[in-house]
């Protein structure tokens, strides 16, 4: 009887040590994970503001972007235009170098 009753006292403190084992190691689990959530949290916050910071820089960009896109169709057009006049006066000049020649050759004719 001393010998069950020392069986089961010894049991029961076994018992009692390995929950107690498991309570402790669940809590530390438990708070560990709760501070991982906490640092978790944190770095979402410091990327949502990254996040908006490369959104606001982007948009600047992609403005800035526009307006020299803007400024580039400009230059075309001057670039454009330019080649037009110069072909104008090509064939302006080249009209008068026909001319020249026609009134060279008749003033040869005539001498």
């Amino acid at each position: 009887m001393i010998f069950f009753n020392w069986f089961i006292l010894t049991f029961f403190l076994l018992t009692i040590g390995v929950l107690t084992f498991k309570m402790f190691y669940f809590k530390n689990l438990y708070e560990k994970e709760a501070e991982h959530k906490k640092i978790l949290q944190a770095t979402l916050k410091d990327a949502e503001i990254l996040i908006k910071k490369h959104q606001i820089q982007l948009q600047r960009s992609l403005g800035n972007m526009n307006i020299l896109n803007d400024e580039i169709t400009k230059l075309k057009n001057d670039v454009k235009a330019v080649k037009s006049r110069n072909s104008q006066y090509r064939i302006e000049n080249e009209q008068l170098k026909r001319k020249i020649k026609e009134l060279e050759n008749k003033i040869e004719a005539l001498l």
